[in-house]
């Protein structure tokens, strides 16, 4: 992969919008294989093939995550005006979310604890190992709880990241993997009831992740990055996961595609600044990524509801009606979550984010002059933030 030529932060990355409904899709085939909506053998082994290691699409989301942030910073801008941001993106859809999953719960008579409720509406449930707190209410919004401690502490990392040395940026790109594949052994540290908690949920742990994606941006930024182009990083990444669900150890897996999404990430976003075209920033593809968190949030409380309304909770659907349920749910929480995207969603960020003012205030990063093979420049303008 090239250097970045003299690029401003001003750089839109479509592509990676387009990429978080990859992410998204990865979660949402893993839900629907764990809750076995297949029901024919067959057709159940090809879903648990291709979806084994989907799972590691909210690995995915993580990385893409600190990426993004740092790219889009607008260095200036008030702490303050930047979590007001945050909250504004993801608090609404997770409080539109949160009352229905209460009310799907009320439905069924399933019992909702006071603190556990609770601790899901603050977005502090990922810090408590309790069993039945941090996947309470809308069990996937554990996620956010993640997210908001990665927003609280950005602001106050991003200075010194800005003047830290292009070594230590690539020692936290090559140390955050192998961290990640010490938590397995560090695991035997805490209870044994609480080692799943602490592997896939634990703020502090989940931040490797995010912190590997804020420190590969900041290279780019600085032209610093070195990879493969979109195209090899793609097949790099397909090798990655075929030989991770095939012959890899759950221990191992993580870390190895930790590296293989960051790989492909940086190369979409190398890509768009360099005005070449990618698979990911299509129309389609940017819309859908637009709704992804929408649909993340939605997807499993609806197949949850759905499944146990119909009798097929535990079951599943013979013959071909489970593929077709699968489709129907897919396209289904794909309606509701552009519903909420589009009348929860972005009003809200509208409504509740910082006024034009204090976003005036912030000014973008200063150019960053790199060396290329063939020196060229070239100046963006109009970026979006792609979250």
């Amino acid at each position: 992969m090239t250097s970045t030529p003299t690029v401003a932060q001003a750089v839109r990355l479509p592509s990676l919008t387009g990429l978080r409904w990859v992410a998204a899709l990865l979660v949402f085939g893993f839900h629907a294989g764990t809750m076995r909506i297949v029901a024919e053998p067959d057709y159940q082994a090809v879903v648990s093939w291709l979806f084994t290691l989907g799972l590691s699409g909210v690995e995915f989301f993580f990385i893409l995550s600190g990426f993004v942030l740092v790219w889009s910073y607008r260095d200036g801008e008030p702490r303050r005006a930047f979590l007001r941001r945050r909250l504004a993106k993801i608090y609404p859809n997770h409080l539109v979310t949160f009352v229905a999953a209460l009310l799907v719960a009320f439905w069924f008579a399933d019992p909702v604890g006071l603190w556990a409720a609770m601790g899901n509406l603050a977005l502090v449930q990922a810090w408590n190992p309790t069993p039945g707190h941090f996947y309470s209410v809308n069990t996937v919004s554990w996620s956010l709880s993640c997210e908001l401690a990665f927003y609280l502490c950005l602001p106050f990392v991003l200075p010194y990241l800005r003047r830290s040395r292009t070594g230590l940026l690539r020692a936290v790109v090559v140390a955050a993997p192998l961290l990640i594949l010490a938590l397995w052994p560090g695991q035997l540290l805490v209870p044994e009831e609480d080692r799943w908690w602490f592997t896939q949920v634990f703020p502090v742990a989940r931040s490797l992740e995010f912190w590997m994606g804020v420190a590969a941006a900041e290279l780019m930024r600085r032209g610093r990055w070195r990879g493969p182009n979109l195209t090899v990083a793609s097949l790099l990444f397909v090798a990655t996961w075929v030989v991770a669900a095939q012959w890899v150890r759950a221990e191992l897996w993580a870390a190895l595609l930790a590296v293989a999404y960051l790989l492909v990430i940086t190369a979409a976003a190398d890509a768009d600044v360099h005005g070449r075209r990618t698979p990911w920033r299509s129309r389609p593809m940017v819309w859908l990524g637009e709704v992804s968190f929408a649909f993340y949030l939605v997807h499993v409380l609806v197949m949850q509801a759905v499944l146990r309304l119909t009798g097929h909770w535990g079951d599943g659907l013979r013959g071909g009606w489970g593929p077709l349920a699968v489709l129907g749910f897919l396209l289904g929480n794909l309606l509701l979550a552009a519903a909420l995207h589009r009348w929860v969603e972005t009003p809200m960020m509208r409504r509740l984010g910082p006024p034009r003012r204090a976003r005036a205030q912030a000014t973008p990063a200063a150019p960053v002059e790199v060396r290329v093979p063939r020196p060229r420049s070239i100046e963006y303008a109009g970026r979006r933030d792609p979250r």
